[in-house]
């Protein structure tokens, strides 16, 4: 089935001036893809709306076109799972960052030789008919970047998808509120993204890492030692959105500079060189009670009142418990290709466990629990030796523990320790080193035993190459009498 959608793929040439004729390697007899072709994004929207296919969009860009790009935010958020492919001139190599930043799957070189463009073509359909992600929109999940997510599954999370439609028609900066870790981070990237903004750079800076002095040249610019300008984010953003995290850690006094440049909406270059009038919206988020930091000094009520025509809340991961085991078999899947791991099944136990556990690390803590869990399954939980101390070194991310405990009765319950397996190896990589080899081996040996030692039936099974299996049968040494043990790397 796969082999039959490859070969009669529809690709979406989006052209001001090339026509098919140009690009063979698209209708050739190898493949008999299907090209259509339109100048505009516009016409390539309307084109998207308008029913099915197509399968593969290619958006070329044209020498010297700043604006080629535009489409592209648009078009990723009409169809979040279909794969665009920015096909541009080796002297518009720098535009490559901002291409994948946007969401393209892939930048290809005209110059390239045919057969090098047609496997990308191909590779990306690969991904395309082949990844979960592509029915990503039906399981409440939305691609809203590169590797990034917005989980909607939950009353809370829905209405907040809801208000992130209707505020991104607006023009006015916004607040957003939530703990840490719940993702007010993915929250401004998604109100980017369906914003007439998110064809434009969305930049982040987080207030609570840097110092006054370096978060003020991050975000108006700096003189360098040679006397060059700096350009700071808030005039590399212009037409964009720039996202401030945990704006109450900024200095009182830069939030006041700030404030004046909200409020006059124009902003001097270091060194007073050049005026800039600033097209740019800000979204800001913190995670503390906004009443009692400006009560404390810390946040400028003036700034404030001009940060918050709109406010919006993240709810935390407790408050929306029906999203966990959605949320964990998507960590899963993302971090099984990561690390190049086969996934696990979560066991009844986990699950019921993490629907007790009152998640204070929010998003975070889950990951890093599914991190360690993908590893050593159900051994992430121990024999509940520890207490009220295990869960405090689960919310510094040191290690993943449980409790039984309900919050609301304060019993002490039975806590689900998991001590790391030797020492030094406390992060996922040395982890994943100490035991991959013997996990890959195993993966390998019953994907060939399930494909009856059809190398190539393996390969799809694993969803890796044909070249790779062949690597690790002879980097393993695995052959019909090597044996597989199930209890290790499921």
């Amino acid at each position: 089935m796969l082999e039959h959608s490859m070969k009669s793929a529809q690709i979406l040439l989006v052209s001001k001036e090339r026509s098919p004729l140009d690009l063979p390697w698209i209708s050739g007899e190898n493949n008999g893809w299907q090209l259509e072709t339109v100048v505009s994004g516009w016409e390539a929207l309307e084109r998207v709306h308008a029913g099915p296919g197509p399968d593969l969009i290619l958006l070329d860009l044209m020498p010297g076109d700043s604006d080629g790009l535009h489409p592209l935010g648009w078009l990723r958020r009409v169809r979040p799972d279909l794969p665009v492919l920015v096909l541009a001139s080796s002297d518009d190599l720098n535009q490559k960052p901002q291409a994948l930043r946007l969401g393209a799957q892939d930048f290809l070189i005209r110059s390239w030789p045919p057969q090098q463009l047609e496997a990308a073509v191909r590779r990306s359909l690969f991904h395309y008919t082949e990844s979960p992600e592509s029915e990503i929109a039906s399981d409440g999940i939305e691609q809203i970047g590169e590797g990034l997510f917005f989980v909607a599954a939950s009353p809370s999370m829905r209405k907040l998808r809801a208000q992130a439609e209707l505020l991104a028609q607006v023009n006015h900066p916004l607040f957003i509120l939530g703990e840490n870790g719940s993702g007010k981070d993915l929250a401004a990237c998604l109100f980017h993204q369906l914003s007439v903004r998110s064809g434009f750079p969305f930049l982040k800076l987080n207030c609570a890492t840097l110092p006054g002095d370096v978060l003020e040249s991050e975000l108006f610019g700096a003189v360098n030692a040679n006397g060059r300008s700096k350009p700071g984010k808030l005039e590399l953003c212009q037409q964009g959105t720039l996202f401030l995290d945990e704006i109450t850690e900024m200095p009182v006094s830069l939030q006041a500079k700030l404030a004046q440049v909200l409020r006059e909406e124009y902003f001097v270059t270091p060194g007073g060189e050049s005026r800039i009038e600033m097209d740019v919206r800000i979204l800001a988020a913190t995670h503390v009670n906004v009443e009692q930091a400006i009560a404390e000094r810390k946040l400028r009520e003036d700034l404030y009142y001009r940060l918050s025509a709109f406010t919006v809340h993240v709810p935390a991961l407790r408050q929306r418990k029906e999203e966990i085991p959605l949320l964990l078999g998507h960590f899963m899947n993302q971090l099984a290709r990561r690390y190049n791991l086969p996934t696990r099944i979560f066991s009844p136990a986990a699950l019921e466990a993490c629907q007790r556990h009152s998640w204070p690390g929010n998003l975070r803590e889950l990951e890093q629990f599914v991190k360690r869990y993908m590893v050593v399954g159900d051994g992430v939980m121990g024999n509940g030796r520890a207490g009220t101390a295990a869960l405090e070194r689960n919310r510094d991310m040191a290690s993943v523990s449980f409790s039984g405990a309900d919050p609301d009765k304060g019993r002490a319950g039975v806590p689900f320790e998991w001590s790391e397996p030797e020492a030094g190896a406390s992060d996922l990589k040395s982890l994943v080193q100490s035991v991959k080899g013997e996990a890959e081996k195993n993966a390998i040996t019953a994907a060939l035993e399930r494909a009856r030692w059809n190398r190539k039936a393996a390969a799809r099974l694993l969803k890796v190459s044909y070249r790779t299996v062949l690597y690790k049968i002879e980097q393993y040494q695995i052959s019909p009498a090597t044996r597989y043990s199930p209890g290790q790397g499921t």
